[in-house]
């Protein structure tokens, strides 16, 4: 829901960096790629309860997801590129609740394995629908510069990193932000299908 926000706000200064990375050489399968490293070592820290360190590395990661995008744009983005990017973004989405289940297991085993089977609510049904869109020619036109027909929802990057941060300054409070945010994924989901089966009829 906030997604068209934020990259309204952070696609100026990623262009502005991304041309500095092109000149050096930096492709963006290897930003992925350290994204992706960063983004575990965030889960990492805070399965070991460095939950502030967690927080910067969570955010250092998504730095990396929205500069490889913008020095794809800048040279030439592929299939495979999008397909890695893509790949990678669900399971470092994963790897969150997982660290919170595994630091803590008897508080928060629980609210994670739920926030973890609404995860695959909302990416099964984005998934679903964007291979399905391709399949019927369908593009995105809020979204064009997508490697895949980008449905939106309640529950977006912006929302769920903006939980997953609170989620590491109040760790005593996860199981409620857990549910909470698992509700939300939960109508996103649901809006999804609906939305789908309404569009492919």
């Amino acid at each position: 829901m906030l997604d068209r926000l934020a990259v309204a706000l952070l696609r100026p200064p990623a262009t502005a960096a991304a041309r500095v990375l092109v000149r050096a050489g930096v492709g963006a399968n290897g930003i992925t790629l350290l994204g992706f490293a960063i983004g575990l070592g965030a889960a990492l820290a805070i399965a070991l309860g460095a939950y502030v360190s967690g927080a910067a590395l969570i955010l250092l990661s998504r730095l990396c997801d929205a500069l490889d995008g913008a020095v794809a744009r800048q040279t030439q983005a592929t299939d495979a590129g999008g397909f890695l990017d893509i790949a990678l973004d669900f399971l470092f989405y994963a790897s969150i609740p997982l660290a919170f289940a595994l630091g803590n297991p008897a508080a928060n085993a629980l609210p994670a394995a739920l926030l973890l089977t609404a995860f695959i609510g909302t990416s099964s049904s984005f998934l679903a629908f964007a291979a399905f869109a391709a399949k019927r020619g369908m593009a995105s036109t809020d979204w064009p510069d997508k490697s895949l027909y980008f449905l939106g929802g309640l529950t977006e990057a912006t929302e769920t990193l903006t939980v997953f941060l609170a989620m590491c300054l109040w760790p005593q409070h996860f199981a409620p932000l857990a549910y909470g945010f698992a509700s939300l994924c939960a109508i996103t989901t649901a809006s999804r299908i609906w939305w789908g089966w309404r569009a492919f009829q």
